[in-house]
């Protein structure tokens, strides 16, 4: 049997530590004791009242988007090639007028892995954001059971011995810290930004890959009409060299001619190796955009030119540039995240004033826990405060707003290297357009030159050091040609990526489905290259017949 009056007094001092007597306070002398504290607080905190009530009983300061330096116009507003009406960029890559390089940009979208992982940080965010939230409801909530056996001491100076019993329980308990300076709501609002800021860095990425993978396309185009180019330069100079040869034979010249057109062919030819290797790493690039292991993309992609590029585009006007660009977006967004927990910090300064409640059954034995007699329950206020902490917290609402500070700086130096991208490829995307005309036209006179100078050589009247010359000349300008092309292209790329489009596609249907295989063009067209235009009875070969091999 179990002593009663130990039970007694052990029942006595559960409901003094759980203080059962506070169930008579009513909710109106709890709320009220909380405001009196709440009131008195006030000269200990950073946060006057006036302020406190103006930020919706929140401590700390609003955020207010700091102003930026943007500038009014473009460098370049006068030139007729650039429009500053606003545009529609989310799908800037159809300028080039080219299903296959489309379908590659969506089958990156689906397939590109980099950017799967940042839409699961997307996720991450908005977990921590559904966590935040749920600190406003009671944070504590558990339901506990338990069973003890014990034992009495033995009483000194007599041989009567120890009695043991056993504790049967159950309850549940709750704790609701109130938030009465914003703690949890200013967390709530670091979490609203901290996700934005998420989206923002997807969007950041998505702009990043759809121009990546233009731009590698643009660059295996461009890597193949090099190619083009260079063959037909080899076919030209071994028909330099057939003709050198025949006339050592015949006599008319000498040994060293052979030499120079061997050396010349010899030079030429090895160019191939290093834009086959070129051609390689671009395709494999391009297989990793679209998150498939690298493979030999030659069939899927065919031969074609270089996309048309249009000679102009519109850009809008810079302050858009803070609307456009996901990470001129994301840096305000974690400026946003970072004002929030400066509240977060100025919160620690005042009392964490909670409710607690406690409600069980506790009885000696099991078949008893069911009696009205076994209840127990306690409920009451309860207040914590971090006093004497010798400046920690007031260093920390330093280090809160020093951290603001940084990222605002980070904010507009953000807006400003945006501003400088743009104009670092607008005009990249301006004068290389007048380059490709210039070189063009070098390639033009040049291939003339060839032409003229290869006739006076058959009939004897140059040597073959004219020749040797000018044909290394037109390989050199009609390579620079081809790569002055695949940069104006390269160049609008880069204006667009600047601009921040792109990222619109994920309100898109993609045309194609993940994996479908990319279709090559029904009838690549390769652009004749600038050939040496030769007489009937020249031995190399007419470009036209190359073509069409």
């Amino acid at each position: 049997m179990v002593d009663e009056s130990l039970r007694i007094r052990m029942k006595r001092l559960v409901r003094n530590i759980a203080g059962t007597d506070a169930l008579k306070l009513s909710i109106p002398v709890v709320a009220g004791k909380a405001f009196l504290v709440m009131a008195m607080v006030f000269a200990c905190g950073c946060t006057s009242t006036r302020e406190w009530w103006y930020n919706g009983w929140k401590v700390g300061p609003n955020y207010g988007r700091p102003p930026a330096p943007v500038a009014e116009e473009w460098i370049d507003n006068a030139d007729v090639r650039v429009r500053s009406e606003s545009a529609d960029h989310s799908d800037w890559w159809t300028v080039f007028d080219d299903p296959l390089l489309s379908t590659l940009v969506h089958n990156a979208y689906r397939q590109n892995l980099p950017l799967r992982v940042a839409g699961f940080r997307v996720l991450e965010a908005r977990a921590q954001r559904a966590i935040a939230a749920g600190n406003l409801l009671p944070q504590s909530q558990q339901a506990l059971a338990d069973y003890a056996r014990l034992k009495k001491a033995d009483r000194l100076g007599t041989s009567a011995p120890g009695q043991s019993f056993g504790v049967w329980g159950a309850g549940f308990n709750l704790a609701w810290e109130l938030d009465f300076w914003g703690r949890f709501r200013r967390a709530v609002e670091a979490a609203d930004a901290d996700l934005n800021a998420s989206v923002e860095n997807y969007d950041d990425v998505l702009v990043t890959l759809v121009a990546d993978v233009a731009e590698t396309y643009i660059e295996i185009r461009t890597c193949q009409q090099r190619l083009v180019v260079t063959r037909a330069n080899i076919e030209a100079q071994r028909g330099s060299l057939q003709l050198a040869e025949t006339r050592f034979k015949n006599g008319k010249t000498t040994i060293v001619d052979v030499q120079q057109a061997k050396a010349n062919l010899a030079r030429t030819e090895s160019h191939i190796l290093p834009l086959e290797i070129h051609l390689r790493q671009a395709g494999n690039r391009m297989c990793i955009l679209c998150g498939i292991p690298p493979r030999n993309l030659q069939q899927e992609l065919g031969e074609a030119a270089i996309p048309n590029v249009p000679t102009d585009v519109v850009v809008g006007i810079p302050a858009e540039l803070m609307r456009r660009r996901p990470d001129v977006r994301r840096a305000e967004r974690q400026l946003a995240a970072q004002s929030a927990r400066i509240g977060i910090a100025t919160a620690e300064l005042y009392p964490h004033i909670a409710i607690t409640g406690t409600i069980g059954i506790e009885a000696n034995y099991f078949a008893d826990l069911y009696r009205s007699a076994a209840t127990t329950g306690a409920i009451g206020p309860s207040l914590r405060w971090n006093i004497l902490n010798y400046g920690r917290l007031l260093n920390n609402i330093r280090v809160h707003d020093a951290r603001f500070q940084e990222l605002a700086a980070t904010y507009q130096n953000s807006v400003l290297r945006a501003n400088e991208e743009v104009e670092n490829a607008l005009v990249s995307f301006l004068r290389s357009q007048e380059e490709v005309r210039l070189l063009s036209d070098s390639a033009t006179a040049a291939a003339d030159a060839v032409r003229t100078t290869m006739t006076q050589y058959r009939e004897g009247k140059v040597d073959f050091n004219r020749v040797f010359d000018l044909q290394i000349f037109l390989a050199q300008q009609q390579d620079l040609q081809v790569q002055s092309s695949g940069n104006v292209a390269k160049s609008l790329i880069e204006v667009y990526r600047a601009l921040g489009g792109g990222w619109q596609i994920r309100y898109s249907t993609a045309p194609t489905a993940a994996t479908e295989p990319i279709p090559a063009p029904a009838a690549p067209v390769l652009p004749p290259p600038a050939m040496i235009p030769s007489p009937p009875t020249s031995p190399i070969q007419n470009p036209e017949e190359m073509r069409d091999r």
